[in-house]
């Protein structure tokens, strides 16, 4: 099968398409015909070996998994002796972190691993990135920050995959949703919930004298030490970009003052609680309540391309790779 290999870290050059024998599913594992696949900043990030004490998980010297992609969505075309839950042809979509990559023609994955029943008639492309966005932003605005109906919340980066998953949840819980962007993503921002709009290029939120019950930094641009001074009295920093001050400000404030900094790693939860998060996510946007946004669609011998635009900060909601 094709793949996309990385054997070192650096530039979107190091992804090399390559012809690697197709994978067997064990015993408890199914074979997906990969349709779409995901390409995200996380996916940039791991290219990169950044930050450095990710390679605590991802391989010190040289990516672990040298297979690029974690979200999918396909086919089934093979099953282990001893799987229960699918069958072939059936189709799936899911998450594959630290094992099998994505952005290859066929993965094996464990029917216990983070991977679903596709509902009809939803694209591939679609759920392809439905683990990335939406998946980290309701753990974030449900699960750690419990947003409440009439609770205001700011998402910083509301145009990015986080982002407009955000703006969209938010809304849905009831919240009053400030979205920051640039200016050219407004009516995209707006058509997806958010009451009012400020345009990171020209004003500071963390200077307007407005406060907020929670801040959903999606790109860890503004420090709670900034942030805090915008935030109620009880409010709560979330923030998925993990970094030595954060990590010291999560200490302190779970412990000191009302005002609380937080991160979750979104993808190292327990599989049975990313299932039954995944599966709220999959029922809102069945019902119409969230939209998944594409903003650019590569083929595999594109990755690298992908790669390169993610790496811009430009992207407007998801990136996707069409395999079929």
């Amino acid at each position: 099968m094709k793949a996309i290999i990385t054997t070192k870290y650096g530039s979107p050059k190091v992804l090399q398409l390559q012809e690697i024998p197709k994978p067997i599913p064990k015993e408890n594992e199914i074979l997906v015909k990969v349709k779409a696949a995901s390409v995200t900043t996380a996916d940039t990030m791991m290219r990169r070996g950044k930050p450095w004490y990710g390679r605590i998980f991802i391989g010190l010297t040289k990516p672990n998994y040298p297979i690029t992609g974690t979200g999918f969505s396909g086919t089934i075309e093979a099953v282990g002796d001893r799987v229960k839950r699918f069958q072939l042809g059936d189709e799936v979509f899911g998450e594959s972190v630290l094992g099998a990559g994505s952005n290859a023609e066929y993965l094996c994955i464990s029917e216990e691993g983070l991977v679903e029943v596709k509902p009809e008639n939803v694209a591939h492309e679609v759920l392809a990135s439905m683990c990335d966005g939406p998946l980290t932003s309701w753990n974030y605005l449900k699960e750690m920050a419990n947003v409440k109906s009439g609770q205001k919340v700011l998402v910083n980066g509301a145009s990015g995959s986080l982002g407009t998953a955000a703006v969209q949840l938010a809304k849905y819980m009831g919240a009053e949703v400030t979205a920051v962007c640039s200016i050219g993503n407004f009516d995209l921002v707006r058509s997806l919930g958010a009451d009012h709009v400020i345009d990171y290029t020209r004003v500071d939120f963390t200077k307007t004298g407005d406060s907020y019950d929670v801040i959903f930094d999606t790109v860890g641009k503004s420090p709670f030490a900034e942030s805090k001074k915008v935030l109620s009295k009880n409010g709560i920093y979330l923030s998925p970009v993990l970094s030595m001050p954060l990590l010291f400000q999560m200490l302190w404030t779970s412990r000191f003052g009302s005002k609380k900094a937080m991160f979750s790693a979104t993808g190292l939860l327990a599989v049975p609680k990313l299932s039954t998060m995944l599966n709220e996510l999959t029922n809102l946007l069945v019902l119409g309540k969230l939209k998944m946004v594409v903003d650019k669609r590569y083929s595999l011998y594109e990755v690298g391309k992908a790669h390169s635009y993610v790496d811009t900060g430009r992207k407007k909601g998801n990136v996707v790779v069409i395999l079929d």
